[in-house]
């Protein structure tokens, strides 16, 4: 199930894991993944597009 933004923070609120340390123990730049959560869009590509399925806001389709 794809999640919202909004969910996905309140995920992290209920946790009481910041963002910055989920980012760290996924080897991803924390500063990107706040720009992905403040942002309203959802990343089409590259690692902006790792991280949102990562959290859940995106689906991985896989290509043929």
């Amino acid at each position: 199930m794809i999640k919202s933004i909004t969910q996905v923070r309140e995920e992290f609120s209920g946790a009481g894991k910041s963002i910055a340390e989920w980012a760290r123990e996924n080897d991803f730049s924390p500063d990107l993944v706040y720009r992905i959560l403040k942002n309203n869009k959802i990343p089409k590509r590259g690692e902006s597009h790792r991280i949102a399925v990562k959290l859940g806001i995106k689906e991985q389709k896989i290509m043929d």
